[in-house]
């Protein structure tokens, strides 16, 4: 069942975003990163609207990458997270997909399978993140025990992933790509590091492939600069009507724990969005949402399907009314620091829960 809030998907937006990507890695093949369902902005949606104008789909598991080929999209795939097992392993070979080698787990799973058709792979280093990835010193190693498999079509690329990107300047960044760069000197194969910050901010670390996420979808990568000012649009705005107007008096407190007192003659809005579809629930009083153009504050605590806004100051405010949560004119990066999280949260967070209308 969805309820009366929405989000609505600019497809021409992300297609501007992709192009921002494109043009600042204009040596460099774009590896679109659609995982979590677009980061909530639908998947195949996502994968169609930008299918020919990327290299390849980057997706978290084989799951995800089998939807995208049940459903007729015939892009280039990268799987992030590998595969688990030899079943897996054996689908992504089927898929036609290429598959992330991180852990020996992996490598014992190649050896043991028995493959139609050999898999290509891009094989990942950790060089700081101390997540996923081989530690670089095996790279020539595990490159062997790659070949000997025989289940390995072509040669495999090689990849990392770069923890601190987001704040530009980070002597992190820089000691991660000169160790990525010592461990594969002289070694075939693509190389991929760049995620949306680095695309952004790194021109070192802009290899072979990029890797956009975040900044596909209009949020900023960079913890210093707005997306506005990185030239990304947003693609998600999520909306929700206005169900009630109150009339409130100085000493009237507002919602759960009365943790909001009103010290004015107040005029407050009941909007049908809360946690149980995806707004933060920790976003404080003073939080802006948009009504009629406006911004106004966020009163009191936000409630499982409900929140109420100030809009004393917007007295044409009505029942009925659309208030916008986050997206044009009030960007998701914006919505995230006050609740003290992420836009990435966020953006999940109401994908699946709200009905996404998609717009060109």
């Amino acid at each position: 069942m969805r309820r009366a809030a929405r989000a609505r998907i600019d497809l021409s937006a992300l297609r501007h975003n992709l192009r921002v990507a494109r043009d600042a890695a204009s040596g460099s093949r774009i590896m679109a990163v659609i995982k979590a369902q677009a980061y909530g902005h639908g998947m195949l949606e996502v994968a169609r609207a930008i299918a020919g104008e990327c290299d390849g789909l980057a997706v978290s598991c084989v799951q995800e990458a089998a939807v995208l080929r049940d459903a007729g999209v015939q892009s280039g795939i990268i799987l992030l997270q590998g595969f688990k097992d030899t079943e897996e392993l054996a689908a992504a070979a089927h898929l036609g997909v290429r598959s992330v080698v991180h852990e020996p787990g992996q490598l014992a799973c190649l050896k043991a399978a028995r493959l139609n058709s050999p898999v290509a792979v891009w094989l990942k280093l950790d060089t700081g993140m101390y997540r996923l990835g081989f530690e670089p010193a095996r790279v020539h190693a595990l490159l062997e025990r790659l070949d000997d498999t025989g289940k390995v079509a072509g040669t495999p690329g090689l990849m990392t992933h770069l923890a601190c990107a987001d704040e530009p300047g980070r002597d992190e960044t820089t000691d991660q790509i000169r160790v990525f760069d010592e461990a594969t000197v002289d070694l075939p194969g693509e190389r991929s590091m760049a995620n949306s910050a680095a695309i952004l901010t790194v021109p070192e670390a802009r290899r072979d492939w990029v890797r956009p996420g975040i900044m596909l979808y209009g949020a900023s990568p960079i913890v210093s600069a707005t997306a506005d000012e990185l030239g990304l649009r947003p693609v998600m705005t999520v909306t929700a009507p206005v169900v009630a107007v109150k009339s409130l008096k100085p000493g009237d407190a507002v919602g759960y724990g009365a943790s909001f007192v009103c010290t004015r003659p107040s005029r407050l809005a009941v909007v049908a969005m809360g946690y149980g579809d995806g707004y933060p629930r920790h976003a404080p009083s003073g939080t802006p949402v948009l009504l009629h153009g406006r911004r106004c504050g966020l009163l009191g605590r936000v409630s499982m399907d409900m929140l109420a806004v100030d809009v004393t100051d917007v007295p044409d405010v009505q029942v009925g009314d659309m208030a916008t949560l986050w997206g044009e004119g009030l960007p998701v990066d914006e919505i995230a620091v006050a609740a003290g999280t992420i836009s990435y949260e966020l953006l999940c967070s109401v994908g699946g829960r709200l009905r996404l209308d998609y717009v060109e």
